[in-house]
């Protein structure tokens, strides 16, 4: 266990001459409880400091402070993650890099886009598609930070047809815990150049580095999209059909599935009617294209796919105004599920698309084993499930009690099936104990030698990921 320094008044002036403008480093009672915790709010642990930076160097004299003093510290960005990632375990500083917020650079030859970890998704996705291009990452959370989706490499609904954030992360500019800044990558295409260390920094949830800045690649911003809801008479049939969508060589941009309750949560959420609610499950898939008669081509054959599978229907959504109504509840639903209970928790394993029937299929019989209820929806196109265990009127102790043994069962299954501990979200804090109950202890050493060999003195986020 890492003996860290106790801070004190002492490093409460020092950080404040560092930055130079005391409402950016907020201590005691100016210290928002937001900063305790992240979205889902399971682990709670409060900073003795936050530290608002705008700049690179901000975070690499904090950093090179707190690695001289040895000060734990945390960083932070819009607090929308669901495993603990961005909770300050160990109290003392947290860098919150919302202020990093600027585009920097625009470059049309290239393709890409630098900007600052701050930004939005969504005013990165607007930004750019203002101008001709896409950034194709789309998590469901669109007010997360670019940071933040590097940080747990992000996936979301695109994914099955453009991969996740790591595939379009060209170029980091990053402050090690030594307060070092580095460039990893850059606008090349190519790199066989030594270790991919770019690579490496996405997905590790700010246990090896802040990044200050990240040049993104981009696409031209696609013509014409079209979406499709098919409805199903079970969740069964809805998931049986997207490994034959995949097959057939037709590529949409997203399939997602998604069963009547959920949406119904999500109608009381968003006080508006979804196209359909009648059915007991759906599959929503989205085709984008350059032209109408590619795209058509592509959905004519995967409409039929869905009939035979047994669709109830095939209900064409091609107008902006009904994709909008279609893909702000499938966005929703997760603060639905939330506004449905008291409480919940979330696991989103990954498993191969030919084994997501057999995992929900498990996951109905738990709510009996466990009783407790579960709600689930997800990528049917790359096997990650969102899945969210209810605590509704439970007391703690019997929360506690049958939360962990859902958990424990769930994360099994996914085992068996060859699957992931997480598709998207990351470890963090929450799923530590999972993760090292699925890694070979050799693969986890090799982890923790990475994480020692960036920050020896453990000081940047410990207690996350392994």
């Amino acid at each position: 266990m890492t003996a860290y320094k106790k801070i004190d008044d002492s490093d409460f002036q020092a950080i404040r001459a560092l930055i130079g403008d005391d409402d950016r480093v907020l201590t005691g009672g100016s210290i928002h409880e937001d900063y305790s915790h992240d979205e889902l709010g399971g682990t709670q642990c409060w900073p003795d400091v936050v530290v608002r930076v705008s700049s690179t160097e901000d975070v690499s004299a904090v950093m090179k402070y707190a690695f001289n003093n040895n000060i734990p510290v945390t960083p932070r960005g819009a607090g929308t993650g669901l495993v603990g990632s961005c909770v300050p375990v160990e109290g003392g500083i947290v860098i919150e890099t919302t202020l990093l917020n600027r585009f920097i650079e625009l470059d049309e030859e290239n393709l890409t886009i630098t900007v600052e970890p701050g930004v939005l998704l969504m005013e990165l996705a607007a930004y750019v598609e203002e101008r001709g291009f896409f950034y194709p990452p789309d998590p469901g959370e669109k007010s997360a930070t670019i940071g933040g989706n590097i940080s747990t490499n992000a996936g979301g609904m695109r994914a099955v047809k453009y991969g996740v954030t790591r595939d379009y992360v060209r170029g980091l500019e990053v402050v090690l815990p030594n307060g070092a800044v580095v460039e990893l990558g850059g606008k090349v295409v190519k790199n066989s150049s030594g270790y991919a260390l770019k690579d490496l920094m996405v997905g590790s949830e700010g246990t090896l580095g802040i990044v200050t800045k990240a040049t993104l690649k981009l696409l031209p911003l696609p013509a014409r999209s079209i979406s499709l809801l098919v409805p199903f008479p079970s969740l069964e049939k809805a998931i049986g059909a997207a490994p034959l969508i995949i097959k057939s060589k037709a590529v949409p941009t997203a399939i997602e599935f998604m069963q009547r309750e959920v949406i119904i949560d999500a109608e009381e959420y968003l006080g508006r009617k979804f196209p359909d609610n009648q059915a007991d499950a759906y599959l929503l898939l989205k085709f984008d294209g350059a032209t109408d008669a590619e795209i058509e081509k592509d959905y004519d054959n995967v409409a039929e796919i869905c009939l035979q599978q047994g669709a109830l229907d095939v209900l064409i959504s091609d107008t902006e105004e009904r994709n909008d109504s279609i893909w702000k509840a499938r966005g929703a639903f997760l603060e639905a599920i939330k506004g449905s209970t008291t409480y919940m928790d979330e696991v989103d394993v990954v498993v191969p698309r030919s084994s997501v029937n057999t995992l929900l299929e498990y996951i109905h019989g738990i709510q009996q084993i466990a009783s407790i209820r579960i709600k689930t929806f997800g990528h049917a196109g790359d096997g990650n499930l969102h899945i969210y265990i209810l605590k509704d009127e439970l007391s703690d102790e019997e929360w506690k009690e049958k939360m962990s043994l859902a958990m424990e069962l769930i994360y099994s299954k996914a085992r068996e099936l060859n699957g992931q501990v997480s598709g998207e979200h990351g470890i963090g804090f929450a799923k530590k104990p999972y993760l090292a109950e699925s890694l070979d202890p050799d693969l986890l050493e090799i982890m923790r030698g990475i994480k020692s060999a960036f920050d020896p003195k453990n000081i940047l986020n410990p207690h996350k990921i392994c």
